[in-house]
């Protein structure tokens, strides 16, 4: 490992010791460990305020128009104990980050330049519970096809009038699709929309139309001046500025820096709009971003139906090989148009945000067509090649010599250089998660704005599983594909699944590689995971007569085969998305119906009456939203109100925003507190969904590198080679206060029980959930007797395995915050390594071995870890194996011959 910098390469200041480096390719700290994070995204659920699901169609232009709600108890209710709950359990899980959702909405939803400083002193409140446990942050400006109100999430509805737009008209000119005005927004029935339709509107004109302004609109669209600026620079300048208003809130609070916030993403997955586009008149041939289902329209033909002009256009259906083309529909808007009428703006100016429009900004127009691409009264398209090339070359010379745009080097990247900017000047030494468009390489950015402290943030999940919510015996390498390493679909396809699980690491390395465009930083995958609802969500019970009910199988295979991607060689870094306090199975994480959560509140355990849902296979939409209305009825009357969600309305883990049968009073009670578990393995199996899958083994710190990281869930077996040279030995540190002294932070590394006889050690975390000992386990294991001898791993070491402490009883997790001292737990663990010694402290095994001197060559050294008596199987598991999985189970091992 390359010297760790005393100074600061962004300030040139003196680094506090707490500080995370990023070198040589790795997060590394202060001691010169090499540091894996693994977290998740908190939360899903911040796309929107309590109480304002994606489903829900009751109020919501009204409110929208009105100035919005405050996002306040997202993603946390801080009024209760449920905050601490949802923390201690994701800590238990093994995560030591978070990355940490907000969006423009949250921050600037009343009108430009109007701040909720409510919300960013309440966000401040919850980083510093997320401090308490330890937890690192990276905080993530927000969107999904820009807002809410065309379909997605990010920024607040005032753009969209900005932007000369009339919302309430998006269903009807297919510019946008709304989930609570799905298919007909007199007609909605919100629960019947296909998985992933909200990302099709990555090619629908309102998105399209709106990231091209936020990005380019200077170049393609300079008669659209608002306030005397282009709206390219109104829109970016109010989204840089509502951002780093929470930053600099954020640094004035004094104690969050560094100890918590360790750096800022970059706005995540940008879309390139229209930016590049090579034909308005046909659709893409490769399937890109822009997934093809449903209605689908060409520009041009979202042109014509924007101004109300019926089109008909190609629809296309999605099966397990992928989009197909399945004919034609003709959709007509009735003469209803997406673009603002004159009358809305008096002499220019709006009533409301008070902005004065450029007088060659004519309202009621498209504005495509007043910048010369086509004609509305014929619909003829003049140019169909306008946001190909950049304008100010367009007409310099022949065709062959004029410059064609590279969205993501053109626009993207100044874009980017702003955002730093004043990000740093909240925040001078924070890392730079870059996170160009989905799966776009990054481009080169100046070192003066990486500052030496910066990360590749990407994201990844398996296509399709996500699309068809089934794990296919067949899968193919997407981003190969993508990225012209094949010449046809067929070279790409994998078939089984150990040829899935080696091309999704494949793909994961493949991104990882990017990671040196932007010089020698390490890789932080911000997003991946899969979907929970597989299968016409049998795991909820919903089929075959509720015989599936709580098997996840399928889900963990699939899980399992996307973080072991992150493992082999990559040994990335990663942040699941996502943990949703009120996730509930028939909506999800009540958004666009995706239903990624770790967690639901559906999948407790039964303790008295169950909710209304639980096996309830009826599944449309009038039953659920007459259940949920029902719901807020009775959660308003609970809570003193008269009807709405009241500002910082309790949702989260109170239920109170769960519809749930009469005994909900009892389950709010236990459910707030620790005292509905008996043990921690209980505490972190309830509720959690493919929980063996995400709750892994990895090293958190290690000296030296991390060069193949395995874990074998059928066997509870871990194990981890590193490599050791005379660079990597840890450096002293002088003891400096923690940020809670009996909180056993993983990222914390001044010794407090042996600083003096002890160097510092490689540091792995070993989750409950595969090595609690049987008694921990208790009546959920199910065994009828316990296996007490440990089961030697096949190893292939080169010496004697060294043994040290071997713990029935976990010393660190009985420390505050978490987990209560009224679980108790115990590891069954049976460590064999190659060389040096352990000792197990908690769920964390401390592993010293030598350092080669300088001059010496390299080391490698392998650790193994295995569950004494086997993997852990309980009573639920139990109930959902095949005949063969018990056979097996019943004799330790089997072959079929």
């Amino acid at each position: 490992m390359p010297a760790i910098p005393a100074v600061s390469p962004a300030t040139g200041e003196i680094l506090p010791p707490n500080v995370v480096h990023t070198v040589d390719g790795n997060f590394v700290d202060s001691h010169g460990r090499t540091l894996l994070f693994r977290g998740v995204n908190l939360s899903g659920s911040s796309k929107a305020p309590v109480g304002e699901p994606s489903y829900l169609l009751d109020g919501f232009w009204e409110s929208a128009e009105a100035g919005g709600n405050s996002f306040i108890s997202r993603p946390l209710n801080l009024d209760d104990s449920s905050a601490d709950i949802h923390l201690a359990r994701l800590r238990g899980w093994g995560f030591n980050i978070l990355r940490y959702p907000v969006t423009w909405e949250a921050l600037e939803h009343e009108g430009p330049g109007i701040y909720d400083y409510d919300f960013m002193d309440y966000t401040i409140r919850v980083l510093r519970k997320c401090k308490e446990y330890g937890f690192k942050v990276y905080m993530d400006p927000h969107q999904d096809i820009w807002s809410r109100h065309c379909g997605g999430s990010g920024a607040p509805y005032w753009t969209l009038e900005a932007c000369g737009m009339t919302p309430r008209n998006f269903t009807a000119t297919q510019s946008a699709i709304l989930h609570n005005e799905y298919p007909l927004a007199h007609e909605p029935d919100p629960a019947s929309v296909p998985a992933m339709m909200w990302s099709t509107n990555y090619g629908r004109l309102a998105p399209q139309t709106l990231f091209t302004l936020f990005f380019a609109g200077r170049d393609f669209a300079p008669n659209c001046v608002i306030d005397g600026c282009n709206i390219q620079d109104y829109l970016q300048s109010h989204y840089i500025e509502a951002f780093g208003q929470l930053a600099d809130r954020i640094r004035d609070a004094g104690d969050l820096l560094e100890d918590c916030i360790i750096g800022w993403d970059s706005l995540n997955e940008p879309s390139e709009g229209l930016v590049g586009y090579p034909d308005l008149l046909s659709l893409p041939a490769k399937q890109g971003s822009t997934l093809k289902r449903g209605p689908a329209p060409t520009p041009a033909q979202s042109f014509r139906l924007g101004m109300g002009q019926a089109q008909t256009v190609e629809n296309w259906s999605f099966n397990t090989f992928g989009p197909r083309r399945a004919g034609s529909v003709t959709i007509d808007p009735k003469g209803l148009t997406i673009w603002a009428d004159p009358s809305t703006e008096p002499n220019g100016v709006h009533p409301r945000y008070r902005w004065r429009r450029g007088p060659d900004w004519q309202l009621g127009i498209d504005i495509w067509a007043q910048h010369g691409v086509w004609d509305v009264e014929t619909g003829y398209v003049m140019r169909p090649d306008y946001f190909r090339y950049l304008p100010a070359v367009e007409f310099a010379g022949p065709q062959d010599e004029v410059a064609e745009v590279e969205f993501v080097a053109d626009y993207w990247a100044p874009h980017w250089q702003a955002w730093a900017r004043r990000i740093r000047k909240a925040h001078p030494e924070a890392i730079h998660f870059v996170a160009p468009p989905v799966f776009a390489q990054p481009p080169p950015l100046p070192a003066e704005d990486l500052g030496g402290r910066c990360a590749y943030s990407t994201h990844y999940y398996d296509g399709l599983t996500l699309v068809t919510r089934h794990w296919n015996w067949f899968n193919a390498d997407a981003l190969g594909l993508l990225r012209g390493k094949y010449r046809t679909k067929l070279q790409a396809l994998r078939v089984g699944e150990g040829a899935i699980r080696g091309s999704l690491q494949a793909q994961l390395g493949m991104l990882k590689d990017d990671a040196p465009i932007l010089g020698s930083y390490p890789t932080m995958i911000g997003e991946i995971g899969i979907p929970y609802d597989m299968d016409e969500r049998k795991a909820y019970g919903w089929t075959d007569g509720g015989r599936h009910k709580g098997d996840f199988s399928s889900q963990q295979r699939a899980l399992d085969a996307s973080l072991n991607a992150t493992d082999g060689p990559n040994a990335l870094s990663y942040t699941m998305w996502t943990y949703c306090p009120d996730n509930v199975h028939p909506w999800g994480d009540l958004w666009n119906m995706e239903d990624l959560s770790l967690w639901s509140v559906d999948d407790l355990r039964p303790r008295g009456e169950s909710s209304v849902y639980q096996g309830n296979g009826d599944k449309s939409s009038a039953l659920l939203l007459a259940a949920h209305r029902a719901a807020r009825s009775r959660s308003t009357v609970r809570f003193g109100t008269t009807g709405g969600f009241p500002s910082g309305y309790p949702s989260q883990l109170s239920l109170a925003t769960m519809p749930l049968a009469s005994n909900d009073e009892g389950r709010q009670a236990d459910i707030t507190s620790f005292s509905r578990w008996d043990s921690t393995f209980d505490f972190l199996t309830d509720g959690a969904r493919a929980v063996k899958a995400f709750s892994r083994p990895y090293p958190i710190a290690t000296v030296g590198l991390p060069i193949d990281i395995r874990f074998d869930i059928a066997k509870a077996e871990f194990r981890l080679v590193v490599r050791v040279r005379a660079e990597d030995a840890p450096v002293s540190l002088p003891a400096v206060a923690t940020t809670r002294s009996s909180t056993p932070s993983s990222l914390s590394y001044s010794t407090v029980e042996e600083p003096k006889s002890d160097p510092l050690a490689t540091e792995i975390f070993l989750p409950i959930v595969h090595f609690a000992a049987d008694h921990t386990v208790g009546s959920l294991l199910h065994k009828s007797k316990r296996r007490e001898d440990p089961s030697t791993p096949d190893l292939d070491v080169d010496e004697e395995p060294a043994r040290s402490r071997s713990s029935e009883t976990l010393r660190g997790v009985t420390h505050g915050p978490y987990p209560p001292r009224t679980l108790r737990n115990g590891l069954a663990a049976a460590v064999f390594v190659s060389a040096g010694r352990w000792e197990l402290d908690g769920t964390t095994l401390r592993w010293w071995y030598p350092v080669p001197r300088v001059g010496e060559p390299d080391r490698e050294y392998t650790i193994v870890v295995a569950r004494r008596g086997g993997r852990i199987v309980t009573k639920e598991e139990r109930a959902h194996q095949s005949c063969w999985e018990r056979l097996c189970g019943s004799v330790g091992e089997c072959c079929i011959m």
